[in-house]
């Protein structure tokens, strides 16, 4: 026992270093059908473009909320996706309209690649009338049904039993639909996200939880805080299928979200993907990230940074420099633009305080 958690330990430690070359799966049990081994997404040069400009936008936005943010523009928490563009990007490539998202707080990748404009969300970040929310959702608890983005939930692990009533409404409406359902390695140690494993493989719900493992929580590394750290495993005895999966390859994200996805739709049940991601920036605003090295983060960047990888690819594809060069330019320009309308937006009149209030009586 104590050689196999060393094992684990040295996998996960929390170093920057766990990033699987291959997928790793739950093993085979008699009696249960196994979800197939995925294999990575093979694009074309269009749709890696498109891909590559998705991660883009999301590292800018993020950039320049983090600029806001020390302008004194948002105001509460804000937490940043910078460093995991790729696990939301390859997840939504291979959605369909049918589906449905629901996340925790480090949310403003996710409603981006919903399709929510830019000026929506960044009006929403420093609290105009403007925002998708009124301006009364703020960083953390951004919600727009249109889109079908349930929220933003400042609750650790809220989002997974919230989730699972997404994907009850799904089997019950029969529209063909799955709810994606992320969450964060700390959110992993809830005693909430366990009824509602147990409750969604009982009545096979069509469900896909996503651990995005950035490796710290909030600050702690994962082996240091996880009895089992592979947490690809925590399905286990509950029979919900699981896979580990690169999460800083947009590609490898893709195509283990696709195998993933079509199980789920053939009706056998949620499927749990751990995607092994980094954050570069800390857990908030407030968090200086003193439990990790700079030379660490420095590695990753460096070695392994997904919008650098697609960008390598694309070159290899045959795109040229000026190209590139040119998506980055509009994309700025959009971030840019979208900033100086969230500036110049008024705030919400203050009769809002009084919209959208659920009262309940009892006795």
């Amino acid at each position: 026992m104590a050689a196999k958690k060393a094992a684990n330990a040295k996998d996960t430690g929390g170093k920057g270093e766990e990033s699987p070359s291959r997928v790793r799966i739950t093993e085979a049990r008699d009696g249960i059908d196994q979800v197939p081994m995925p294999s990575r997404h093979e694009p074309s040069q269009e749709e890696l473009t498109e891909l590559y400009r998705r991660m883009l936008m999301i590292r800018r936005f993020e950039e320049k909320a983090g600029q806001l943010y020390g302008m004194g523009l948002i105001g509460g928490f804000c937490h940043l996706y910078i460093g995991q563009e790729a696990v939301v990007t390859g997840v939504q490539a291979a959605m369909t309209d049918a589906d449905s998202v629901i996340g925790g707080y480090r949310v403003h990748g996710h409603m981006l690649a919903c399709g929510i404009s830019p000026k929506d969300v960044m009006s929403e970040l420093t609290g105009r009338a403007a925002g998708i929310s009124k301006g009364k959702g703020g960083s953390m608890h951004m919600f727009s049904t249109e889109h079908k983005f349930y929220g933003g939930h400042g609750i650790v692990g809220a989002p997974v039993p919230l989730g699972a009533g997404l994907a009850f409404s799904h089997k019950y409406q029969e529209d063909g639909g799955v709810a994606v359902i992320y969450f964060g390695d700390g959110a992993a140690n809830q005693g909430q996200v366990y009824e509602a494993f147990n409750m969604a493989e009982l009545w096979k719900l069509p469900a896909l939880f996503i651990i995005e493992n950035n490796q710290y929580a909030m600050g702690t590394s994962v082996n240091r805080a996880s009895a089992e750290d592979q947490l690809y495993r925590r399905g286990e005895s509950f029979r919900i299928e699981g896979m580990q999966v690169n999460g800083m390859d947009v590609l490898d994200v893709q195509g283990a979200a696709e195998t993933a996805l079509d199980w789920v739709r053939g009706g056998n049940g949620p499927v749990l993907v751990e995607y092994m991601t980094y954050r570069y920036r800390g857990h908030s605003m407030s968090d200086p990230a003193k439990y990790r090295s700079r030379d660490e983060v420095q590695d990753v960047r460096t070695k392994r940074d997904p919008i650098e990888a697609a960008k390598a690819e694309l070159m290899k594809m045959g795109t040229d420099e000026d190209s590139l060069k040119a998506i980055e330019k509009e994309i700025r320009e959009q971030v840019n633009e979208a900033a100086d309308f969230a500036e110049q937006t008024p705030e919400p009149d203050l009769k809002e305080l009084y919209t959208d209030v659920l009262v309940g009586s009892y006795g």
